[in-house]
């Protein structure tokens, strides 16, 4: 066995084998410069760092990767939130969407609560006393209570060429119908026209009962305060029981939160006279005072509802007019003059109309008395 030692190496001795084994365990020798240490790495030692290198780069892959899935999961919750805010939005639109439509019923409850208003006006009547009746209970004292006879007008398309024709009296109406008939001198040109009686269309009459309590009214526009609701009936009671205000002493309140309405009832009947004259009280609260509407309880039915159909008795339906040069008026009183005339068989004329070209609708006033 042959020994070989390798100077400047291995700080003691150290043997290695000969042969081919020299080569493959005896480390090669490294100079070392003036003044450096000479550095001396086990086999073992090297491994061991190694191991070290390939752990610090699988930790360092694994931080990449915790890294990535929480940039993945920020993303997520990003999205998430902005999903939620969108969907919020969303929301927020259609509770706004459904307050919208509360309000728009409220004022249609509102307004279907309102007096209902006649078109036409009412002449002044002259009133005498009749009669006495019997009360047969306390709430016929507390209203007030009339009716109206009611008619719509009935509406008549005139077409070109005719006339129509209203008398004084309809037994001349009558007779004119009788002859069918008739030769009207026109610019100096005689026509021959015909007489008819004016079909109507079907028309209705009814009876309007009104009853207009003289001890409650309506409270509307009350705001939405975040008491319970018998506080807001003791706030309204107090507000409405004030007599410097044109109140007095307060029997009942019925309060509606949804339509913002109230139903107050006095124990006096003068003190609705007094408060609903000016359309608006004022309500107070702890926080503030805001003005409410006042209105009068009325209640309204309808009564002897009835259509008919009929003729009138005192007017005329002229055809077969032949189309002069003459403008509509001169011809509408070349016709008025020719059935004024007794030798005509005519009478005084109340009222007439002539169409030249095209048609009109004009409205018949319902009165049983004159028609058919």
């Amino acid at each position: 066995m042959l020994l070989v030692v390798c100077p400047g190496i291995f700080s003691r001795k150290e043997t290695c084998l000969s042969s081919k084994k020299v080569e493959k365990h005896c480390p090669k020798e490294r100079y070392v410069g003036e003044g450096e240490a000479p550095e001396f790495k086990a086999e073992g030692e090297s491994l061991g760092v190694q191991e070290a290198e390939t752990g610090n780069v699988a930790e360092l892959e694994e931080w990449k990767r915790k890294l990535a899935k929480a940039e993945k999961e920020k993303d997520d919750l990003l999205l998430s939130k902005l999903a939620a805010d969108e969907d919020r939005r969303k929301w927020e639109e259609e509770l706004k969407n459904l307050r919208d439509i509360e309000d728009k019923l409220a004022k249609e409850r509102k307004l279907a609560q309102e007096n209902y208003q006649l078109k036409r006006s009412i002449s002044e009547t002259e009133v005498t006393f009749t009669h006495l009746e019997k009360v047969e209970n306390e709430e016929m004292c507390n209203n007030i209570s009339c009716f109206f006879d009611v008619s719509a007008n009935i509406p008549f398309r005139l077409n070109k060429g005719e006339a129509l024709i209203t008398f004084e009296e309809q037994n001349v109406a009558q007779e004119l119908l009788q002859k069918s008939h008739h030769t009207v001198k026109l610019e100096n040109a005689d026509t021959v026209v015909r007489a008819r009686p004016v079909e109507l269309e079907m028309g209705i009459t009814f009876q309007l009962h009104v009853k207009i309590s003289q001890r409650k009214i309506n409270v509307s526009n009350i705001p939405n305060l975040r008491i319970p609701d018998e506080w807001v009936r003791d706030k309204l009671e107090l507000s409405f029981c004030k007599t410097k205000l044109g109140g007095g002493e307060v029997q009942d309140v019925t309060y509606d939160r949804l339509s913002q309405t109230a139903l107050i009832t006095f124990a006096r009947p003068e003190v609705v006279n007094n408060i609903v004259k000016g359309a608006a009280y004022p309500f107070h609260t702890s926080e503030q005072t805001y003005i409410v509407a006042v209105s009068p309880v009325v209640e309204k039915s309808f009564e002897r509802f009835e259509m008919f159909s009929g003729i009138p008795k005192r007017t005329l339906l002229l055809t077969d007019i032949e189309d002069m040069a003459e403008d509509e008026e001169s011809i509408q009183d070349m016709i008025a003059i020719h059935f004024q005339k007794p030798s005509n068989g005519g009478g005084e004329v109340e009222y007439i109309k002539y169409i030249s070209e095209g048609s009109k609708v004009v409205y018949f006033e319902t009165d049983t008395e004159t028609v058919i």
